[in-house]
């Protein structure tokens, strides 16, 4: 029999409540039949809703947590009032106890992130969390990170990042040597931070068999798919990720005013509906969405605050196939292999002469 992936659910987090968490999970759950659940929240609330859908009831449990962290909670708030007793922490600490595999929060990213650090500790070689998203492009998808967890990256970070996006991608796009780029300014070498100059360097110089480093790219690089991964530190990949969804939106928005501006218009919509349809589903954030926070010794998601069950359905799957491919084990023989592979290529220490 295959096991199960047992995934624990913030119920409270997010912008709707846990009608939509629990929808997206049902959703998640006829797609692949081999997922369980623990959903920490107002039991009151949230058990009732699971025991609507038979066939999620029989495969979750609910666990009452007095406390739900707030969309507007200082990290350090957050910690102060809902460390032990919150739906968040509570599904989070479900990891670390061996309760599940995976934690799933749409609830406020700086508490996730802040009580992820805390209870689950970072992984070997790692100081530094990041946040990665899948990201729609012009030859399918590709990697983004880090949007938003850490703000500023020295080059051992930046090349932290390249081989964690590079295990991710490994899984997610299945590619043995994900092409990997980073974000910078131009992609003459003359340009950019030191610190991202020096990163490209490392990456150039060492051999890492997991990756295939191409060099800098441009923020309209993107869009094209020219590289599997692209690393960048978490100012700068946050600011890309929130354009490139605001920039969706509108979109949609002019097709949609275009579309209904004239009875010619409403005529060529009925006529190329198909091809509208098309590319409303490009569009769709939904989509995409999921966050995986990297670095961590365990596997945490984050659901965009405002998705609905779609989009939940789809943070819970990258959820189960981040586990299902073992990512954590993935990214960590990666980074013992460029651990090695910086060792091995350190210069030798001068031999001391007898008498010296």
């Amino acid at each position: 029999m295959t096991k199960s992936v047992r995934i624990a659910l913030d119920a409270m987090g997010g912008d709707h409540g846990p009608e939509v968490i629990v929808s997206g999970a049902a959703l998640a759950l006829s797609q692949h039949s081999d997922i369980s659940y623990l959903f920490f929240g107002d039991e009151h609330e949230v058990g009732p809703l699971v025991a609507a859908h038979p066939a999620l009831a029989a495969v979750s449990g609910v666990r009452h947590a007095s406390v739900a962290i707030r969309m507007d909670d200082k990290p350090s708030q957050a910690l102060r009032t809902g460390r032990r007793t919150s739906s968040m922490w509570m599904a989070i600490e479900a990891v670390k106890k061996g309760e599940a595999d995976a934690a799933f929060s749409a609830g406020n990213t700086g508490a996730l992130m802040a009580m992820a650090k805390i209870c689950l500790h970072m992984t070997p070689y790692i100081d530094r969390p990041a946040i990665a998203a899948v990201w729609p492009t012009l030859r399918g998808e590709s990697i983004v990170l880090d949007v938003g967890a850490t703000i500023g990256a020295d080059s051992q970070h930046l090349v932290d990042l390249a081989i964690m996006g590079s295990a991710m991608a490994r899984i997610f796009l299945g590619l043995d040597r994900p092409k990997v780029g980073l974000l910078n300014i131009g992609t003459e070498e003359i340009k950019g931070l030191d610190e991202v100059k020096t990163a490209s360097r490392i990456l150039r110089e060492t051999a890492l068999p997991n990756l295939d480093y191409r060099g800098f790219v441009e923020g309209d690089d993107i869009g094209k798919g020219t590289v599997d991964v692209v690393v960048t530190e978490g100012f700068a990949g946050n600011i890309a990720l929130k354009t490139a969804e605001g920039t969706a939106k509108q979109i949609g928005t002019y097709l949609k005013q275009a579309l209904s501006s004239s009875l010619w218009s409403k005529l060529g919509y009925l006529l190329a509906r198909r091809a509208f349809a098309a590319l409303e589903e490009k569009l769709d954030p939904r989509k995409v969405n999921g966050g995986v926070f990297l670095g961590l010794n365990g596997v945490v998601i984050k659901s965009h605050g405002g998705s609905d069950a779609v989009g939940t359905a789809r943070a819970i799957e990258i959820g189960y196939e981040m586990v299902k491919d073992e990512l954590l084990s993935k990214i960590q023989e990666s980074l013992a292999g460029r651990a090695g592979a910086q060792k091995s290529q350190a210069p030798a220490a001068p031999a001391s002469s007898i008498g010296s």
